[in-house]
């Protein structure tokens, strides 16, 4: 699995986790092709090599002309539509900006569409924000993991004053989120870095068991610390067990009161054939006592825009719900075992080395028994039976 470490040894921010993406080896002209689809006017990717404390690192600026807007949350992921990213990728950048717009909201007392973003609304914040998620996923990463993040010491001066560090709304962000011990003067972490990682992260500790084939290291503006001011990307394959394996998997739903049930078999069919992994519903009441359906489709994330097309031409839905899921799953084997009705498979699922469950395959048992003229359980059991007949052979072999 592709995974990904962010050692935040001296904080986060925005533009030092583009240097260490860029450091790590995400093409300069993957980040500028990104900018250039938000068209911002007069928005310019800089990126330069520079020294923070002896290391060698990347620092990125952004050049933007004067006075850019001050922007809302609707206004931010309007852009970001508009732009027309990969699902996921746009997906991503959606959640980072509406978790800035909650924490920021939380702070204020508001809704997080009325908040007047400063910070957030600036252009370079959301080519920070941007230009994370899409070089992350340039560099095919699978999990993401943080260390505890250190914040500072002192004040930080904001729009609304000198406040302290955390600012408020980056430690609204940090709600949950182990924290590093650090006595150093000023900001560490800023509001968008919190955001960016305390979002897109799967978990927060050390580094996972992996074997390292790149790093990257980004750079902060400020050069005058006790420490580097720099954020370390370790980029390797994790070193999991064959037999537990993970994936990211996306989940769709939607729920439908006006749509009857076979129409609902219907597109649960539709979706199975398109090369949704399961599909299921659930049947809810919906308001003014209505009864309805809640349908669920679990895929590959390369096939959620096919699926959701799916939904919306076979249902009555004006709405479909995506997210993102790690999903831990057991390995899975097929075996064919010999019956006195015939072959048939089994499939085998194994944590680490040792079986949990074994099951002989639906459509081959079900085929023998209208051949043979006897109860699909027969079938069934004998097969069952082979199985475990071969297993206990292999496992006496083994243990000779």
């Amino acid at each position: 699995m592709r995974c990904g470490y962010f050692d935040c040894f001296s904080g986060a921010a925005g533009d030092m986790i583009l240097g260490a993406l860029l450091h790590a080896g995400v093409p300069l002209d993957v980040l500028r092709e990104a900018v250039a689809r938000l068209r911002l006017p007069d928005v310019t990717l800089i990126a330069a090599q520079v020294s923070r404390g002896g290391l060698a690192a990347t620092h990125v600026r952004i050049a933007t002309g004067e006075d850019p807007p001050h922007r809302h949350l609707p206004d931010i992921l309007r852009i970001v539509e508009q732009a027309a990213f990969p699902p996921l990728v746009s997906q991503r950048i959606q959640r980072v900006f509406t978790r800035l717009a909650e924490a920021e909201a939380a702070v204020h007392g508001i809704s997080p569409d009325k908040v007047h973003f400063h910070e957030v609304g600036a252009v370079d914040a959301i080519v920070d924000i941007v230009g994370a998620c899409v070089g992350l996923d340039a560099l095919g990463l699978e999990r993401l993991i943080c260390s505890p993040l250190p914040t500072g010491s002192g004040t930080v001066r904001c729009a609304h004053g000198i406040l302290p560090i955390p600012a408020p709304a980056t430690a609204e962000l940090l709600r949950g989120v182990p924290l590093a011990d650090c006595d150093e003067p000023g900001e560490l972490t800023t509001p968008t870095g919190a955001a960016v990682l305390t979002t897109l992260a799967d978990s927060f500790g050390p580094p996972p068991a992996m074997r390292i084939t790149s790093i990257g290291y980004g750079a902060g503006t400020r050069d005058n610390g006790a420490r580097p001011n720099v954020i370390r990307l370790l980029v390797g394959d994790s070193e999991t067990r064959p037999a537990d394996e993970e994936d990211r998997v996306v989940v769709l739903e939607t729920q439908v009161d006006d749509t009857t049930g076979q129409t609902v078999g219907f597109a649960l069919e539709r979706l199975l054939q398109a090369g949704a992994l399961d599909v299921y519903t659930v049947p809810i009441m919906m308001k003014k006592g209505r009864p309805g359906h809640l349908l669920t489709v679990l895929c590959r994330p390369a096939e959620a825009v096919a699926l959701e097309d799916i939904l919306f031409a076979e249902t009555t839905t004006l709405g479909v719900r995506q997210y993102e899921c790690l999903r831990h799953k057991l390995a899975r084997a097929e075996e064919t075992v010999s019956t006195r009705f015939g072959p048939v498979r089994v499939k085998v699922a194994r944590r680490a080395d040792h079986v949990l469950r074994a099951w002989p395959e639906f459509e081959d048992c079900a085929a023998l028994a209208r051949e043979h003229g006897v109860p699909l359980r027969t079938v069934q059991d004998a097969a069952l039976a082979a199985w475990t007949e071969q297993h206990d052979a292999r496992d006496r072999e083994c243990d000779g």
